[in-house]
């Protein structure tokens, strides 16, 4: 009998994905093409950004786009490549946060590199939770899905104001941070980088895996999937759990980061809505256009909430730059320009053998 995982037909990927249609990445064009060297550049380069460019505005900045890229990314391994989208993570990053300030104010930590330690504690605890929210929130199908997260958030939110142990609405203070004034953002900043590229790279091993085609074909048509075989069930609750694990990690370096976490911040739902924009932005269901969503609104955000004087009005350029999306690139940057990129080659080759065909002879 033929494997249920060679039935599923591989997935016909957007522009800016791995490139393992057709058994090579030479057909996605140019600079939207995955070639490892491309990955080397950009590690390279952030490697030594906060070496190079030293201002406090700048290093916090760049930690807070790191943070988001990585969080966007985890979440598009899930919804991007099920079809399910979670506007529940925001769960996830606050039981990071709350694991990095309880353990370590439990444990009396002195506020060193030692507190990294934590990270993966907090990614474990996120995952222990995504099974039974997994469990009762995937039973349903998209649009009820949806609605299930919201209420998790919602109840997770209520608990950590209600509950003894997480300090209520007072919140929890962590230790300081025993680092120098000068260079002070830098560790998290290198904490962020090291927790997004083992996001980035395993959600680049799902895309390629088997495990991932199992997660397309529920995305297509999530009834032919089970028909062929695929363990619907526990391939949707497995990729939930491992993306609750960068998110949970990335909130506890938030946690450390800011010294002092709340309920209403740990817990935000804009942050649930932040990163679906991130995602959709830069190109849903794809590998870079996460990164590439999470860095531009990040750094957007950042920017404006510098230099204007009302806070709060990043929230309306938003909502412009998500309606200017969704009208000229429903897609998202990375897939629409793809295509164009696509439409004008197929247009200049036909422009080219349409002499020959006409009599002429041929340029």
């Amino acid at each position: 009998m033929t494997s249920p995982l060679t039935r599923v037909k591989r997935p016909t990927g957007s522009v800016g994905q791995v490139g393992t249609e057709g058994g090579s990445a030479a057909k996605v064009p140019g600079l939207l093409a995955h070639r490892s060297w491309w990955w080397g550049v950009a590690l390279v380069i952030l490697i030594f950004l906060p070496l190079v460019i030293t201002g406090a505005t700048f290093t916090t900045i760049a930690v807070y786009c790191l943070m988001y890229m990585g969080i966007a990314t985890a979440w598009n391994s899930f919804s991007g490549f099920s079809g399910y989208v979670s506007l529940g993570h925001a769960v996830f990053f606050g039981v990071g946060a709350y694991t990095m300030a309880l353990l370590s104010t439990h444990w009396n930590m002195s506020g060193g590199l030692s507190m990294f330690a934590l990270l993966p504690l907090a990614g474990i605890v996120a995952a222990i939770i995504a099974i039974p929210y997994g469990y009762i929130a995937l039973r349903t199908r998209r649009h009820t899905f949806v609605v299930i997260t919201i209420a998790f958030f919602f109840i997770a939110q209520l608990l950590a104001f209600n509950l003894s142990f997480t300090g209520g609405s007072a919140g929890v203070v962590l230790p300081n941070g025993q680092f120098s004034a000068s260079d002070y953002n830098n560790p998290f900043y290198y904490a962020c980088l090291i927790v997004l590229v083992l996001t980035v790279a395993a959600v680049i091993g799902i895309r390629r895996s088997r495990f991932g085609l199992q997660l397309f074909a529920i995305r297509d048509d999530e009834d032919r999937a089970r028909s062929l075989g695929v363990k619907v069930g526990r391939v949707k609750i497995t990729s939930f759990m491992i993306s609750a694990i960068p998110v949970a990690m990335m909130g506890a370096i938030w946690a450390f980061f800011i010294g002092q976490i709340y309920p209403q911040f740990a817990f935000n739902a804009a942050l649930d809505v932040t990163i679906a924009l991130m995602a959709f932005l830069g190109g849903f269901g794809t590998i870079v256009g996460p990164l590439l969503g999470a860095l531009v609104l990040e750094a957007l955000q950042r920017y404006l909430n510098l230099y204007l004087a009302n806070a709060d009005l990043y929230l309306v350029i938003y909502g412009l730059l998500f309606l200017g999306v969704i009208s000229f690139l429903p897609e998202g940057i990375l897939p629409s320009i793809g295509k164009r990129l696509r439409l004008r080659r197929l247009r200049r080759e036909e422009a080219e053998v349409t002499p020959a065909t006409s009599g002429e002879v041929a340029p």
